[in-house]
């Protein structure tokens, strides 16, 4: 009696792992509502991008920068790629690999080319924020002084502080003759607006990789993002926090000196 039922419920469990072993190999071939992300490309506001200045300035002198300031980005797969489970697995033990929830990334509903309509948007706003951010800053007049900034390539806000940055490293340089970057190379994130508010972006500890890659030795960092960007810091990457235009610039020029700045 006993034997015949551990066969009866061995059947049992054998025959009910047929439709577990066909539910998995759906499982691993069909789409799934994920997102990997990836450390992506960063970008000279001080220099040049397909031959022509990021930045350009009129109606105001220009100063001739030494360093870098570079804006960084994520590079993720599009709102109609296919994630499949072995994506996943792949993407989750890596720290070069971020897998998020697509509706975190994509706004649902949206074709390819309408979330890039919608990118484009986006930047062309950062920028104008961006430019309003630095000629509030410096006190000049935006009537008299025109920015343009090109960077079409790109999509999306997150590089606001960084032009803003740069617009004012063109004009003022650290106030006192000498570069705001002090010859370093400095990378950063974080969206603005046009009363200088620093704000969080996202894809933190994967844009620290890329400035890293790409020569950074300084990483601006949105104030509430510390906690995310210390968690996957490049060894010898300096984190500086910032809140605001004004908060960068004074940390920028504490650091030219040699002086204490805030760290995460």
């Amino acid at each position: 009696m006993i034997s015949s039922l551990v066969r009866t419920r061995t059947r049992a469990v054998a025959l009910s792992a047929v439709p577990v072993v066909a539910l998995l190999v759906t499982a691993a071939f069909a789409p799934l509502p994920f997102v990997v992300a990836q450390p992506g490309t960063t970008a000279d506001v001080l220099g040049e991008r397909n031959g022509e200045p990021v930045i350009s300035i009129e109606g105001a002198p220009v100063r001739k920068t030494s360093g870098e300031l570079r804006m960084t980005t994520i590079l993720a797969t599009g709102p109609s790629t296919d994630i499949g489970v072995g994506d996943l697995v792949d993407s989750w033990f890596r720290t070069d690999r971020t897998v998020l929830p697509k509706e975190a990334v994509y706004p649902s509903g949206k074709s390819d080319k309408q979330i890039e309509k919608i990118n484009q948007k986006a930047m062309e706003e950062s920028q104008n924020d961006a430019a309003e951010a630095a000629l509030g800053y410096l006190g000049e007049d935006p009537a008299k002084v025109k920015v343009s900034l090109e960077l079409e390539d790109i999509g999306g806000p997150s590089a606001g502080l960084l032009f803003s940055l740069g617009i004012v490293d063109k004009l003022d340089g650290d106030g006192a003759g000498g570069d705001l970057t002090g010859g370093r190379t400095i990378a950063g994130t974080g969206t603005i607006d046009p009363d200088g508010k620093v704000g969080p972006v996202g894809g933190v500890s994967l844009k620290t990789q890329a400035a890293k890659r790409d020569g950074a030795t300084v990483f601006l960092v949105p104030e509430d993002e510390c906690s995310d960007a210390v968690a996957e810091r490049p060894e010898g990457l300096r984190l500086v926090p910032v809140a605001s235009l004004k908060g960068a610039v004074d940390a920028l020029r504490a650091l030219a000196k040699g002086e204490r700045v805030p760290a995460c």
